[in-house]
């Protein structure tokens, strides 16, 4: 059964390090939220290693940089691992082509732009016109606020028609910008899959950007690791099947389900909406704090 705690500190003794996602615990997209970010500060005083790990589709630097703008204290984490440095890997390896229809906008660009020290050598991408493309990255929509999937049916049919596989760069559905919540990447791609493409991931929930994080936190096979997020498909679902213990943030992407209380999520309604999800966090919290 899923506990509700009250705050991270009652069971933080209990664990080595923090797999913690951004948008919807650490902050909104404009502002960070003070009580998360003194929860982090917290753990990682005790001798807790915390890792922001985010399905952002911009590699870690990107990340950083928004961090600094929007305030986050640098004593509050110790290392950001994102989705775009999986799935960049997996581009500059080759996994969908060189000559690539890029769907996103140019805050994306150093995905193909800022290569890393293992990708000098590699042969060139291109981004190049869907016409003329072998595969696809989708790193978010052309217009985030405006657009839906749908919008790209046509496209997609053509390419699904050509047999190109879409590579993508963040795997989460929406996010919440401020008051606004926006489509991203994940919903792309999985309108593709539905319309009969292949699509990749390498983000929350699946394995490369978790065997990432271990890597460069150095974490043993014994180290005692423990999620929090408020994407049940991403951040609780990945840490199931990492075999990790989890924290769903219920104040997130689906606050609107558990009472009028944010920070105090009813017991009953998540009780019944996990189950009918198949999830099983081990605890869960209002707000990270």
């Amino acid at each position: 059964m899923t506990r509700i705690l009250q705050s991270l500190a009652e069971i933080s003794a209990s664990y080595d390090a923090l797999f913690c996602d951004l948008w919807g615990c650490l902050h909104n997209g404009k502002q960070p939220y003070p009580a998360a970010v003194a929860a982090l500060q917290a753990f990682r005083a005790q001798g807790g290693k915390v890792c922001l790990m985010t399905n952002a589709p911009r590699p870690k630097q990107y990340v950083v940089a928004q961090l600094d703008r929007m305030g986050v204290p640098r004593d509050a984490w110790d290392l950001v691992v994102s989705s775009g440095d999986a799935a960049q890997d997996a581009m500059f390896e080759g996994a969908v082509g060189r000559k690539l229809w890029h769907i996103g906008q140019a805050k994306d660009d150093g995905f193909f732009t800022d290569i890393t020290q293992a990708h000098v050598g590699s042969p060139a991408i291109m981004r190049v016109p869907l016409a003329e493309a072998e595969g696809i990255v989708a790193s978010g929509p052309f217009d985030e606020e405006t657009e839906t999937p749908e919008d790209y049916r046509d496209r997609f049919q053509d390419a699904i028609d050509r047999g190109l596989v879409m590579l993508c760069a963040n795997p989460d559905l929406v996010v919440d910008m401020g008051e606004t919540r926006i489509y991203c990447a994940g919903a792309l791609a999985e309108f593709y899959e539905s319309m009969g493409g292949k699509a990749l991931y390498y983000g929350k929930p699946h394995a490369p950007i978790y065997d990432r994080a271990r890597q460069l936190m150095g974490l043993g096979p014994d180290a005692r690791c423990l999620a929090v997020g408020d994407g049940i498909d991403t951040d609780i679902l990945g840490a199931m099947q990492q075999g990790i213990n989890s924290i769903f943030v219920t104040g997130g992407l689906a606050a609107d389900a558990f009472g009028s209380d944010v920070e105090n999520p009813d017991a009953d309604k998540l009780r019944d909406w996990l189950g009918a999800r198949d999830r099983t966090p081990a605890y869960a919290i209002g707000r990270l704090r």
